[in-house]
């Protein structure tokens, strides 16, 4: 009996052990949350200007940031890289996969500025500054209409409908836990003198992914702002967006308290770009354009339908061991080459998804450079034979970087830009900030007549632009693509 009761004992004092260890972790949690509230990192913008870098938090959506047809696209990220281009600084992406921790993320030093469509509200305010607004637009109701919508009399249509925020009353809208859609049915439920219950969804949804579950029937009512319920009932014709549940609301981001310098420079910058036709036009694109939303909806490569970058995605598998290269690093260059189009033919007479030339085609063995197959091994075998010329290279970074340069504008052109930054006193095994610079110098009279120099003029815009362009590009394909 002793022996069954000290083994009870000892097992009661293990679970007491586990349960005071787990209490302690959660608020040791919520202490370092509210800390970062307290005090969140200093990180302003001279910091930002001296690592030449802004950190912009954004997420995932069918408007903010998203991938189609190999190509970057989104509202915020559209807006940001001009941002990024008036501060005179490199913008990095970083993805909160949940919305619900976007400022904590912000406050704790993991980006500079949050980019997204954030409602301004009185509690949020407590959290951060807000940028002076984007756009205005409302909140409404989202709903299903019955699946023989088409076929009903419009009375009996709207009968089956809510027509009025007060018919919520006693019925349940699914929302994010921490966003401004909660607060406007809290909000709501107080001037209408009720109780309208709140289903919370994860912060993992965005929006637009809600909205598709009301589609679905998963959920019967959700809340969204008005230009993203439009273009979303645009493509969903079965939705019902008519019910307004608030007046209009400043859209805008926000940076951290404590960047009141950051924060003038993007009211600085917003009031520009509102002057300019640019900003409108952006925002129409994604708001407005209900046509191009469509096609975008209906494709195999928009990302968030697929993880499909293009339609060679499998060649470029295949193809891609022969080099030891991520084949999502081969696909942003690939498109950078052709956009996916195998019949794309250049002004030199370049042809096919590499952008062959005839006589480099002809030594690989390549018969038709229109071909998808043919085009991509011959380009990879060509570059496998170009990047045996930078095996002195020590770092692989670099090597592949002197690769794709000498790929775009030849062998030669890149030796002699190696020539020059080693008589200049500079590194000619790195390609960034050395040889990379003098590239540029050999579109000069001065420069690609120094003796030296023996293949003599280069555009060097153009390799300058092409690494950086498929390094940036392929950055944005590890956010949306897994290997």
């Amino acid at each position: 009996m002793k022996l069954i009761k000290a083994f009870f004992n000892t097992k009661f004092n293990l679970l007491f052990l586990t349960l005071l260890l787990m209490i302690s972790c959660s608020q040791e949690q919520e202490i370092k949350s509210e800390k970062d509230k307290a005090n969140p990192i200093k990180r302003d913008l001279e910091q930002i200007k001296k690592t030449g870098t802004l950190r912009a938090l954004t997420i995932y959506s069918s408007t903010t940031y998203f991938l189609y047809k190999g190509r970057p696209m989104g509202y915020e990220y559209e807006l940001l890289e001009r941002f990024a281009d008036y501060l005179e600084v490199e913008l990095e992406l970083v993805v909160v996969k949940n919305m619900d921790d976007l400022f904590e993320k912000l406050n704790a030093g993991e980006g500079d500025i949050a980019a997204h469509g954030l409602t301004i509200t009185s509690e949020r305010k407590e959290e951060v500054a807000f940028t002076d607004y984007l756009y205005l637009t409302k909140q409404v109701l989202v709903q299903k209409k019955p699946d023989n919508w088409r076929t009903m009399h419009w009375n009996k249509l709207e009968n089956s409908l809510i027509q009025d925020p007060m018919e919520l009353l006693g019925d349940t809208v699914a929302v994010r836990k921490k966003s401004s859609y909660k607060e406007r049915i809290a909000n709501l439920s107080e001037e209408l003198g009720g109780i309208i219950h709140v289903k919370e969804l994860p912060g993992e949804l965005a929006t637009d992914k809600i909205i598709k579950k009301v589609v679905e029937g998963e959920i019967e009512y959700t809340v969204a702002d008005a230009n993203i319920a439009s273009v979303m009932a645009s493509y969903y014709p079965i939705l019902d967006i008519g019910v307004p549940i608030s007046f209009s609301q400043r859209i805008s981001w926000a940076t951290r308290k404590n960047s009141p310098d950051l924060l003038e420079a993007t009211n600085n910058w917003l009031e520009e770009i509102k002057k300019k036709v640019d900003y409108n036009v952006i925002y129409n694109k994604y708001f407005k354009n209900k046509k191009n939303f469509k096609r975008r909806v209906k494709s195999d490569f928009y990302s968030l339908n697929n993880e499909e970058i293009s339609p060679y995605d499998n060649l470029i598998k295949k193809h891609s061991k022969k080099l030891d290269w991520d084949w999502r690093f081969v696909t942003s260059l690939v498109y950078q080459e052709s956009k996916f189009n195998p019949t794309n033919s250049s002004w030199a007479n370049a042809q096919g998804l590499m952008q062959l030339m005839p006589a480099t085609a002809k030594e690989l063995g390549v018969t038709n450079r229109a071909d998808p197959e043919q085009s991509i091994k011959g380009g990879l075998t060509y570059l496998k034979q170009i990047r045996e010329n930078f095996q002195n290279v020590p770092d692989s970074v670099q090597r592949i970087k002197f690769t794709l340069a000498a790929y775009n504008c030849g062998l030669y052109h890149v030796i002699d830009a190696q020539r020059l930054a080693e008589k200049r006193g500079l590194n000619a095994q790195l390609w960034d900030e050395n040889v990379e610079e003098m590239i540029l110098e050999l579109s000069s009279p001065k420069n690609y007549n120094d003796p030296v120099v023996k293949y003599g003029y280069v555009r060097g815009i153009e390799p300058y632009n092409y690494v950086d362009q498929i390094f940036e590009r392929y950055q944005h394909y590890t956010q949306f693509i897994e290997v």
